[in-house]
C-alpha cells in the first residue's frame, strides 16, 4: 500500500453463477479525495462500490481502508458511511430523528448527539426543519437529510451509490454543489457512483470509466477528455462526445486500419473546397450560447461543429470542414490510442 492511498482495492473480482461483475479491479484513492465510478448502466461500478462498503465480498483480490485489509469484513467494520440514491429515510421520524438514528443505535450521549445534529443540519442548510418528517420535504431536501446523517457518522470515507439520479435538472446542479463543497469543507474521502459524466468531470479530482466490469481509464477529468485511452473514452466522455472517423478518409497520411478521433470544438467550417472533408448538414440545433450543426461523412461517426450564438444552416446543406493535425486523436485497429 502506498503512503498516499487511504483507499486499496488490488486485483479484485466479482462473478455470479460465472457470469462477470467485475474483473481486475485495481485502485488506489488518496484521503481527502473525490472519485467518481462513472459508466453505462451494467459496467459494474455499483458492484464496485458494494465490494468496497462490504455489502459483497470479493472472489479474487484484496480491499484495504486506512492501512487495514477488510475484504472479508462485514459493512459495519468498515468505518464508512453510505448515502443511496433512495434517500433510506424512515416516513416516521422527523428528520432530526432521521439524522442521529446510527448515533442512538450506538448509544452516543443525547448532548453529543444534539452537538453533532445541529451542526450537521447547519452544514446541509436544514436547521428550522428538525420536527419534520421526510413527507413534507422536497427531494432535494430529503437528500440533504440523507447527507447530514452522513455527516454526524463522522467517518472519513463515504461512499455514494448515485444520490442525484431522483432529482430533476435544477434540483442536481444545486445538490452537486453542495456535495463537492461537504466534501471540501470536512475533508472526507467520496467514492461516487454516477452514470452522469457531468456529474463526474464537474466533481471528481479523479474519474474511473468503466465497461463491461473492466475499467478503461483512471485519470482527472481532463485526462479522460483530452487524452482518452480508446475510442470507448473518447465517445462516452464529452459532450457531444468526440467524432471518430475511418481514417481511409485523411488518404495517406494515417494507417489505413486506423480511427482518427476529432472534438468538435476543433472543427471550422471553411470555404467550399478548403476544407479536409466535404459534409452533409443533418441537423442544427441551437443551445442558446452556441448550436451544434451535425454532419454526415462516410466512414465518420458522431460528427458535428459548434458555432457561437445562433448559427443554423440548413438540413442537407453541403459544407467543407477543416482542423489542425495536432487536434487528431488516433487510435489503433482495436480503438486502443496511439498518439500521445
Amino acid at each position: 500500500m502506498t503512503p498516499s492511498s487511504f483507499v486499496k482495492l488490488d486485483g479484485v473480482a466479482k462473478r455470479w453463477n460465472g457470469q462477470l461483475g467485475v474483473e481486475g479491479i485495481s485502485l488506489d484513492i488518496p484521503e481527502g479525495s473525490f472519485t467518481a465510478l462513472l459508466g453505462p448502466s451494467g459496467c459494474g461500478k455499483s458492484t464496485t462500490l458494494r465490494l468496497l462498503a462490504g455489502l459483497e465480498l470479493p472472489d479474487e483480490g484484496t480491499i484495504s481502508i486506512d492501512g487495514k485489509d477488510v475484504t472479508t469484513s462485514a459493512a459495519s467494520d468498515r468505518n464508512l458511511s453510505m448515502v443511496f440514491q433512495s434517500y433510506a429515510l424512515f416516513p416516521h421520524l422527523s428528520v432530526a430523528e432521521n439524522v442521529v438514528f446510527g448515533l442512538k443505535v450506538r448509544r452516543v450521549s443525547k448532548k453529543e448527539r444534539q452537538v453533532k445534529l445541529h451542526r450537521a443540519l447547519e452544514i446541509t442548510g436544514l436547521l428550522g426543519y428538525e420536527r419534520r418528517k421526510p413527507g413534507e420535504l422536497s427531494g432535494g431536501q430529503r437528500q440533504r437529510v440523507a447527507l447530514a446523517r452522513a455527516i454526524v457518522a463522522g467517518q472519513r470515507l463515504c461512499l455514494m451509490d448515485e444520490p442525484l439520479s431522483n432529482l430533476d435538472a435544477k434540483l442536481r446542479n444545486a445538490v452537486r454543489k453542495d456535495i463537492k463543497k461537504l466534501q471540501r469543507d470536512l475533508g472526507i474521502t467520496v467514492v461516487y457512483v454516477t452514470h452522469d459524466q457531468t456529474e463526474a468531470m464537474s466533481m471528481a479530482d479523479t474519474v474511473v470509466l468503466m465497461k463491461d466490469g473492466h475499467i478503461q481509464q483512471i485519470g482527472s477529468p481532463d485526462d479522460l477528455y483530452s487524452r482518452p485511452n480508446n475510442t470507448f473514452v473518447a465517445e462516452f466522455v464529452g459532450a457531444p462526445p468526440m467524432a471518430l472517423i475511418d481514417a481511409t478518409a485523411f488518404a495517406s497520411v494515417f494507417d489505413n486500419s486506423a480511427t482518427v478521433g476529432i472534438r468538435a470544438e476543433n472543427i471550422q467550417i471553411v470555404p467550399s473546397g478548403q476544407g479536409r472533408l466535404r459534409c452533409v448538414v443533418t441537423e442544427s440545433e441551437f443551445l442558446g450560447a452556441e448550436t451544434l450543426i451535425g454532419l454526415d461523412h462516410a466512414g465518420a461517426s458522431g460528427l458535428c461543429v459548434l458555432k457561437p450564438g445562433l448559427a443554423m444552416v440548413a438540413e442537407g446543406s453541403e459544407i467543407d470542414i477543416d482542423f489542425q493535425d495536432e487536434s487528431l486523436h488516433v487510435f489503433d485497429a482495436d480503438g486502443q490510442r496511439l498518439t500521445g
